[in-house]
């Protein structure tokens, strides 16, 4: 028979080398969360002086012992802030590492803290905090990125582009056309920013650890005191609530995709085959090996960045999808994820931000290519209709021939000569050059929200205004 120290020896073999003490090892391992929690340091101390201010009006705990806490409190926020405080993985979260800290500080009135509240509303209330301050810095980065949009797009409003479906050429439009896409999408993602606040501007503490509190607290002056419109109403859902962190990763994930767009395009417009626009060395690395190379490695980077939010987005779904309520230590692993994508979320406004101001536009290339790919087409086939009186399907037909001519000769539409264009329909004028030019086609387009540089200028006049 085996003596105990054998025992003790394989049971740590089979648990492995890491967790050296066994089984209690692994537990603080997979149950320690200050690891990443500690980054909810000022919303869980800004929540408990809110928390013990409403305890002391309300007669819970005397004013003395209110004031302790709260200098104990704004101590602690001191030394974390200034690198002095030391966290223990042992004590495993941010909550119990300031409570502790706290007992040391100012003795038995520590303990009165945690009257009428639970670990689960504690954290329920730090992470919301912690999600309605990065939405809003996110709402300020979308802004500063919108704005950055309406300045090239008010500088290219004239500026002659070709304008792409399956990524050939399908009809000139204007960059600052093609800029003012991109406010409406990131202009959409800011209100998506905007509602998410509002929704979750609800808050958690005093629903304890799922049924409420016996205790007289006042829960709309803590939500007063914390900057939420009211609290939340129903306890249960209150601890089991991850909604707001879902919210924001599907936020993310919408706008990281708005990013990776553009970032694609940046990468192509860039190449030596698009020429469209020159970004500086700010925004570009070179090869090791290749001199002549130019990367746009930040737009490739941004591009990226959307796997890794959109994983964190089905990351925490998967988490929260089959989860009884109330509280479940499953709901630990949320907050990681949404630390990481708010970071990369973050950068990546910022990376894309600064590409827009510092890339150089060559209007050349952009008009060169405009005209390519027989773009003004529909032009000609929109002429058709309106002035020789021809079905559109006829006068779709009828372009087909001149653009199969035209690319027989080498040439395009407006390099067609008057004859030619008769041989295949007589009912065309020599007014029909006023469409075939890439400028004559963009001014056409004066319909609410097209490409003509006059109705460009508006929507840009309109953002400027709700902006």
């Amino acid at each position: 028979m085996a003596d105990g120290s054998s025992e003790t020896k394989s049971s740590n073999q089979m648990w492995g080398g890491r967790f050296a003490s066994g089984p209690d090892a692994i537990m603080e391992e997979i149950n320690a969360s200050i690891g990443f929690d500690k980054k909810l340091y000022a919303q869980d101390i800004r929540g408990s002086i809110a928390h013990a201010t409403m305890l002391a009006h309300q007669g819970i705990i005397s004013t003395e012992d209110k004031d302790k806490i709260v200098h104990g409190l704004n101590t602690i926020l001191s030394e974390i802030e200034s690198g002095a405080f030391e966290f223990s993985r042992r004590l495993e979260d941010i909550h119990m590492n300031v409570e502790a800290r706290l007992a040391t500080l100012i003795g038995p009135a520590a303990g009165r803290l945690h009257t009428a509240r639970s670990r689960n509303d504690q954290v329920a209330l730090d992470f919301r905090l912690w999600v309605k301050e990065e939405l809003q810095k996110t709402e300020k980065a979308l802004t500063a990125l919108i704005a950055a949009f309406l300045d090239r797009a008010e500088e290219h409003a004239d500026t002659v582009m070709p304008g792409f479906t399956h990524l050939q050429t399908a009809q000139p439009v204007t960059f600052g056309h093609h800029c003012m896409a991109y406010v409406e999408m990131f202009g959409r993602d800011r209100s998506r920013v905007r509602h998410a606040i509002e929704h979750m501007d609800e808050s958690p503490i005093g629903a304890a650890a799922l049924a409420g509190t016996g205790f007289p607290i006042d829960r709309h002056m803590t939500a007063k005191a914390l900057g939420f419109r009211e609290p939340t109403r129903n306890s249960i859902d209150t601890v089991s609530d991850r909604d707001f962190a879902l919210e924001f990763l599907s936020i993310a994930s919408i706008a990281a995709t708005h990013l990776s767009r553009l970032a694609e395009e940046i990468v192509i417009w860039s190449t030596p085959q698009f020429g469209f626009i020159r970004l500086s060395d700010a925004f570009s690395t070179g090869s090791s090996i290749m001199p002549q190379k130019k990367n746009p490695d930040a737009a490739e980077l941004v591009r990226a960045k959307t796997g890794r939010i959109n994983g964190s987005l089905v990351a925490l779904l998967t988490v929260m999808k089959g989860l009884p309520l109330a509280y479940s230590k499953d709901m630990q692993e949320d907050k990681e994820q949404v630390f990481d994508a708010a970071e990369s979320l973050e950068l990546a406004i910022a990376a894309m931000t600064g590409m827009v101001r510092d890339m150089t536009v060559r209007a050349d290339r952009m008009k060169a290519a405009a005209g390519s790919g027989y773009s003004t087409a529909t032009d000609l086939a929109d002429w058709l209709v309106r002035e020789a009186g021809l079905p559109f399907r006829d006068a779709h037909h009828v372009t087909g021939r001149a653009v199969a001519l035209a690319e027989q000769k080498g040439c395009d539409l407006a390099g067609l000569s008057l004859e030619e264009l008769q041989s295949i329909n007589p009912a065309i004028t020599d007014k029909v050059f006023d469409v075939l030019t890439v400028e004559a086609s963009v001014a056409s387009r004066t319909s609410f929200g097209g490409t003509a540089p006059a109705e460009v200028r508006k929507q840009i006049a309109w953002w400027r205004a709700s902006n």
